[in-house]
């Protein structure tokens, strides 16, 4: 096989608009032509016999003649599974790593004065989440400030041990942070809280296709991800994955037919939706084995860390990590003469966007603007030195 040269050659296999340089993956993906046109192909199969597809072929819940072949959902499961790590059985298909997050803290049994941990790097909506569900128990949420600048994934395994108490009933951890883009040392923090008695529920959103994932080896309790980041999947498509002792008691938002059924029934069947996501799934990691998942995470990782010093270099900031904390995206701190507030935040990032033509997240946090950049196969360093060069002119 020919070997794949990554760079914006690549633009021609997505739809992405050429004139926009497009340093945004992270946030909600963006799809291969092939993935899509697989998608197609499943909505057009579904659309010729929607009731045989939806009620007899796509999941095992409704009784009928008898089957052979596994339900649609299982078998794409079963191809999907083994790439982030994990065993079909304990693993479902979910729309987001939102939607994951919600079902299990909705399913466990806090109680009053019970605590929620989280970090002060927690994604806002899975921050709502966590205070949604303890204001409605009597439960409290705790937030754990950790070290940044950081020097080293001890650091934040220190934090966050010691913040352990003991009405502590769970701790919800970012795998990749969102703004922040730390990769978090899961595996170390977990078996610190499995000492302890404490279960981890893992945010993995920005996991899958980023960073090499073995979700069953982390030993962490639940671990909610999404397949259409850096997994290449169409939106929307996630999974969760359930350590076996963590099935029982464990609940979708949205209960159907498979109650107490067992956990891929209901999880498979929350009433009719378009599974079509789903089920392109195996094509979309089919497109990133084809490209060389590894080559693909190394090219990332060295465009995202050489991102991070160009432009800490263009902008005479700091760099506030070291490389082994950094994925496939990075985080860095803006010129103070940007602005502080989320109002600055969000007059830069559709400056950038509708004058400068460059798509690139850009937040407030702790008092100053940061600008995450995201490396993907068809970035190359000339997008990076667009950005530097949009900020710094203004």
């Amino acid at each position: 096989m020919t070997p794949v040269t990554f760079g914006r050659s690549m633009l021609d296999q997505w739809c992405l608009d050429p004139e926009i340089i497009y340093l945004n993956h992270g946030t909600v993906g963006a799809t291969p032509k092939r993935v899509l046109a697989k998608q197609q192909a499943i909505r057009d199969e579904i659309e010729r016999q929607p009731s045989q597809f939806l009620l007899r072929e796509l999941t095992s819940i409704v009784v009928g003649m008898p089957r052979s072949e596994p339900p649609r959902l299982r078998a794409a499961a079963a191809e999907v599974a083994p790439f982030v790590g994990a065993k079909s059985e304990d693993f479902v298909f979910v729309e987001n790593a939102t939607t994951g997050i919600n079902a299990v803290l909705r399913s466990l049994d806090l109680r009053e004065g019970d605590e929620v941990l989280v970090t002060d790097h927690v994604y806002g909506a899975v921050a709502k989440i966590a205070a949604f569900v303890a204001r409605r128990r009597g439960a409290r949420v705790r937030s754990i400030e950790l070290p940044y600048p950081v020097s080293g994934p001890d650091a934040i395994v220190a934090a966050v041990v010691a913040a352990i108490g003991p009405r502590t009933r769970v701790l919800v951890l970012d795998h990749v942070t969102s703004e922040t883009a730390l990769v978090l040392p899961v595996l170390e923090i977990a078996s610190r809280c499995r000492a302890k008695r404490v279960p981890v529920l893992v945010d993995g959103a920005h996991a899958p296709g980023a960073i090499s994932l073995d979700v069953s080896s982390l030993g962490v309790d639940w671990y909610s991800a999404n397949l259409h980041k850096w997994a290449f999947a169409p939106r929307p498509a996630g999974f969760l994955w359930a350590a076996p002792e963590r099935h029982e008691g464990l609940h979708p938002t949205v209960i159907s037919w498979g109650l107490d059924q067992g956990l891929s029934a209901e999880f498979d069947l929350t009433g009719t939706r378009d599974p079509s996501a789903f089920l392109a799934a195996p094509e979309a990691i089919a497109f990133l084995r084809d490209l060389g998942a590894g080559a693909v995470r190394a090219y990332n990782h060295a465009l995202a860390w050489e991102a991070a010093r160009h432009l800490s270099g263009r902008w005479g900031t700091k760099l506030e990590m070291g490389e082994e904390m950094v994925g496939t995206m990075a985080t860095v701190p803006l010129p103070e003469r940007m602005g502080s507030t989320p109002e600055d935040a969000a007059r830069l990032r559709d400056a950038l966007l509708f004058e400068d033509r460059i798509e690139a997240q850009l937040h407030a946090w702790r008092d100053r603007l940061w600008v995450r950049v995201s490396a993907q196969v068809y970035n190359d360093l000339h997008d990076v030195e667009r950005l530097a060069s949009a900020v710094g002119g203004r």
